[in-house]
């Protein structure tokens, strides 16, 4: 358990919600039976476009996204490192390599999204090198709590070998990074606990809550429409996720109480 600068204390999703995460399937069926309606989104700009997967996960698992957004018009990318299992030695190096390489290929800023561990990830580099980074989105990502307040912290420690109290490196992920920056997330999060999702709204950073499982985050219709729309902003010209209108109705206020 950890608090919130409110003080509320944040815990780890319930076993219900834990349960809940079977309805990802059903998530994914939905995304490709709303496939030609998805394609009405924003396109982009083919800027660049690195997507980093979640803890244990590798390429396979944001394959569907990255295709989505290929069709939106982006140079997408994997982060090509294997299986996410931690900060390992070289992974560091090698998502740093990966970014300082695509910028001098293509002239252009990066745009980094992180689902749940790659958006901590996706933060750091901003926080470290954002000249290079254009935008950062991130997915159900643990960033404004404790990594406790997880479901996988235990997995996190078993398979990365070291502490998921990481205070050196939560100090370049837990600060809003100096780029545009949204997050997000679902109050129905079994494996993440939301309300460590949460940016800080700001000029240049917001929060945007959706309906969905923490393991379908990847490939939920309402996600992978907020994430074109995210990216389509203008370079120097990014203005907030707009809700309003039938938008309401499947992306409800993240500032709302409860």
């Amino acid at each position: 358990m950890t608090t919130t600068a409110s003080h509320a204390p944040i815990e780890a999703p319930s076993r219900l919600l834990q349960l809940a995460e079977l309805r990802a399937g059903w998530e994914l069926g939905a995304t490709l039976s709303l496939w030609p309606l998805l394609k009405l989104a924003p396109r982009g700009d083919g800027h660049p476009v690195v997507v980093l997967p979640g803890l244990v996960a590798s390429d396979l698992s944001t394959q569907l996204l990255r295709r989505y957004l290929r069709g939106r018009g982006y140079d997408t990318h994997g982060w090509g490192l294997g299986r996410n299992f931690g900060p390992r030695e070289g992974v560091e190096a090698g998502m740093f390599k990966l970014l300082e390489t695509l910028h001098a290929k293509e002239g252009r800023k990066v745009s980094l999204i992180g689902w749940s561990l790659g958006g901590a990830y996706a933060r750091l580099l901003a926080s470290k090198r954002p000249e290079l980074v254009r935008s950062v989105i991130t997915l159900g990502s643990p960033f404004a709590g404790n990594p406790r307040s997880t479901n996988a912290w235990r997995v996190y420690e078993g398979v990365s070998g070291q502490s998921a109290n990481d205070s050196a490196r939560m100090r370049h992920i837990r600060p809003t990074p100096p780029v545009p920056t949204t997050s997000i997330f679902s109050r129905t999060d079994g494996i993440v606990a939301w309300r460590g999702s949460v940016e800080k709204p700001g000029p240049t950073s917001e929060n945007i809550e959706v309906f969905a499982s923490h393991i379908g985050l990847g490939a939920n219709p309402s996600v992978l429409y907020a994430v074109a729309d995210r990216l389509a902003q203008p370079e120097g010209a990014w203005k907030p996720f707009n809700r309003k209108g039938l938008g309401a109705l499947v992306y409800p206020d993240p500032q709302r109480r409860g």
